[in-house]
């Protein structure tokens, strides 16, 4: 299977480059500085599962022959329509589009650009950053891809997928309620992102306050209701296991959204917090917790753009 991975970031460099250490066929639509880091230097990743440095296949928007069997899409969210015109003239009648993005706004948005058919769902659970030299540093062990049909039926094609990605040292995994799943991580995603930014902390910093360990389930709950009235009711189990990890005291916890607003990068405050809250005032939620987060990331995000504009 011909796979093109758009983003050599942190997600898709980071799967991508464990599908290329399996010798899949691979190729990176990359541009810009990340093209000329890779050309450089490789692509490194930096993990508890091995690390590695490769010289994979590359390629830029206007080199692109042909379509692709799959297509991996591992970019932000604030990334996704130059994505788009970048590796649109890869989509072929036959190409699966798997998107790894946060969020559930993406599919609308892929699905009336290149076709509702092209686009299969898809939840990554993995901790990832680039740092300063590039390298994909991997910050938990943990590391899987689940897939499914966005209707949850069995397919030839999602067969074919599976056998592509399997065997390539992370877990795989099809699901048959692939946007159930996605709303599972988007719960998580949210809750733990909002509260390590509104508070500006780690889940273990958070906890070790007065107050802190209740903030957090209270934007648990803000998250679960949105999810609930949106169709998507959370498990029981999963909410305890929530619970449990975001008043874990002395724990590390973060998200992506905290990584990057800590370094003073883009966020995907939109994607992740707004999008969830805008689903919530639809049905008539207050989410008082959940709005804060929102607004305060949002000043910073329009604070950076200012001071990117005036450089």
């Amino acid at each position: 299977m011909r796979i093109l991975v758009v983003g050599a970031g942190a997600v898709g460099g980071y799967f991508g480059g464990r599908l290329a250490e399996a010798n899949r066929d691979v190729t990176f639509l990359v541009r810009g500085r990340r093209s000329d880091e890779i050309k450089e230097k490789g692509l490194q990743i930096v993990s508890p599962n091995g690390d590695l440095i490769l010289r994979p296949k590359t390629i830029t928007a206007d080199q692109i022959k042909g379509s692709y069997e799959m297509i991996l899409l591992g970019v932000k969210s604030y990334a996704l329509e130059g994505a788009m015109n970048d590796f649109a003239a890869g989509v072929g009648p036959e190409t699966m589009i798997l998107p790894v993005l946060n969020g559930m706004r993406h599919l609308d948005i892929l699905a009336t650009r290149l076709g509702k058919h092209a686009v299969l769902g898809g939840v990554c659970l993995v901790a990832t950053e680039v740092d300063e030299e590039g390298r994909i540093n991997q910050l938990a062990g943990f590391q899987s891809l689940t897939y499914g049909e966005l209707d949850g039926q069995s397919t030839r094609r999602l067969e074919r997928l599976d056998a592509a990605l399997r065997g390539a040292s992370f877990d795989t995994a099809i699901s048959d309620q692939i946007v159930t799943d996605m709303w599972q991580k988007w719960v998580q995603l949210a809750a733990t992102g909002a509260i390590t930014c509104l508070l500006r902390g780690d889940i273990g910093e958070v906890a070790a306050v007065p107050g802190g360990a209740g903030l957090s389930l209270g934007a648990l709950r803000e998250c679960a209701a949105i999810a609930d009235a949106s169709g998507y009711p959370q498990s029981e189990a999963f909410l305890q296991r929530q619970a449990a990890d975001l008043t874990a005291k002395g724990s590390h916890l973060t998200t992506s959204i905290y990584r990057d607003l800590r370094k003073g990068a883009s966020v995907e405050a939109d994607a992740i917090l707004g999008d969830l809250l805008e689903n919530g005032r639809k049905r008539g939620l207050v989410t008082p917790i959940l709005e804060a987060a929102f607004v305060n990331v949002s000043i910073y995000q329009h604070g950076r753009d200012r001071a990117t504009r005036a450089l």
